[in-house]
């Protein structure tokens, strides 16, 4: 086990490089992920039917943040630095953050359209 600056023990030695296939793996799921994120923004934002209450503003917004993470996880994966495993998994928990926070605001959109949440 190997020492990292945090003080916590890693598994890996430094600057282990990532099976072949690793990177381009994640790179695709994210940038699937993020086109369907921004047609759905488009769609919520403009195209759907109804008027906007808080609880679809808050979608919106949910929605938008999931974006921005998307970015920022798509950024760091395409880092050289990002080969290295232990900086890969750290790009991995951003891209889970990223798909926890686009969920929540498709379920919450979901629910404002079918008129289940009303506030």
């Amino acid at each position: 086990m190997v020492e990292s600056g945090s003080g916590r023990k890693s598994d890996e030695a430094p600057g282990v490089p990532l099976p072949a296939g690793y990177r381009q793996g994640i790179i695709s799921a994210i940038t699937v992920l993020l086109g369907f994120s921004l047609l759905f923004l488009r769609y919520w934002s403009f195209e759907a039917e109804g008027e906007w209450t808080l609880a679809s503003i808050l979608a919106d917004l949910l929605l938008a943040v999931a974006i921005l993470l998307e970015f920022f996880t798509l950024w760091r994966s395409l880092q050289p630095e990002d080969d290295d495993v232990s900086r890969y998994r750290i790009t991995l928990r951003w891209f889970f953050t990223a798909i926890a926070t686009l969920l929540l605001g498709l379920l919450l959109a979901g629910l404002t359209a079918s008129r289940v949440v009303k506030f």
